[in-house]
């Protein structure tokens, strides 16, 4: 799995008894209609959704029939097979950003609490390990504590804060990061934006022109526009992607708090209802709790099995 398995030891890590109880359905007992029922009540209770669920049962009932398949244990690797197919077949699942022409910008947006200041501190780490330069700007200025809670994180990585005055433009600091990191030869801006309710139309619009800004100063292949959504709120934060995609134009998504969810279907959930790319997954409070995902390390510890690149 190579840089996935850091991802995948902090998974296995993570008290997940949804992730058990799925696994410990695929036994030697026969394939019987209880089996069906108790497989998709499982799903819909780790949030994967009940469309998802059903969807997914009717394609693993449809393969049992071609495999001539009559108990769960033989049933395991191809419910194995059809998760990663599902999450492999979103362009980008699974692999980190590719931001290739500097500078490029990524732009963090989310309602309140969703994680976006301390994941925009530990994105910065990420980058740094890959040898990038980065500036964060901090572009949540209705908060006066975010601006310092940001400047804590840049400090903590070691990489330069652009900030204004609590209450000041948004659009205008992220300006500022970008014409800083094109006269400095900087990597990556990092903006940090305001939480905000996907149901308030002018601070929607406010996050619009945060994303014309950026597009007017870097190429549309130079900016990446990532949701971070809270695990823990589950199928609650699907409400929230079509007013945030509308807006930016979302390229990806960052799961944040992945390590307190008792669930996790909500990866499956984001692959088949957003159609969205997963960069990264939050599996802790440290500055380098920011994995890239794998969909291949997510079902091998949600079904507790070996994964290996015969899996399509």
């Amino acid at each position: 799995m190579g840089i996935f398995d850091g991802f995948i030891s902090k998974i296995k890590n993570v008290t997940n008894k949804w992730s058990q109880g799925v696994s410990s359905l695929f036994s030697d007992a026969p394939l019987t209609d209880a089996f069906w029922e108790d497989l998709e009540e499982r799903l819909v209770l780790g949030d994967v959704g009940i469309e998802t669920a059903e969807a997914l049962i009717a394609d693993l009932r449809q393969a049992s029939i071609d495999m001539r398949i009559a108990h769960t244990g033989e049933l395991k690797s191809a419910f194995a097979d059809l998760l990663v197919r599902t999450l492999e077949e979103i362009p980008g699942m699974g692999s980190p950003l590719d931001l290739p022409t500097e500078p490029s910008a990524v732009l963090l947006v989310g309602v309140n609490g969703s994680g976006k200041t301390t994941t925009a501190g530990k994105l910065a780490s990420v980058f740094l390990r890959e040898g990038r330069s980065v500036i964060l700007a901090a572009a949540d200025t209705y908060r006066a504590a975010a601006i310092e809670q940001l400047k804590a994180w840049g400090e903590r990585a070691g990489v330069r804060v652009i900030a204004s005055s609590h209450g000041s433009d948004s659009a205008a600091v992220v300006f500022d990061a970008v014409q800083a990191a094109k006269a400095s030869g900087t990597g990556v801006v990092i903006a940090d934006t305001a939480g905000r309710l996907h149901t308030k139309s002018n601070l929607m619009e406010e996050l619009a022109k945060v994303r014309r800004v950026t597009g007017r100063e870097l190429p549309d292949g130079q900016v990446e526009s990532l949701l971070v959504l809270d695990s823990v709120m589950g199928q609650n934060g699907f409400a929230q992607a079509e007013a945030f995609d509308r807006a930016v134009g979302l390229t990806g998504v960052i799961l944040t708090k992945f390590e307190n969810t008792a669930k996790g279907g909500i990866v499956v959930s984001i692959a088949k209802k957003l159609r969205l790319p997963i960069r990264y997954v939050g599996l802790g409070e440290g500055i380098d709790d920011l994995e890239p995902f794998s969909p291949r390390g997510f079902v091998s510890a949600l079904l507790d099995m070996e994964m290996s690149d015969d899996v399509r």
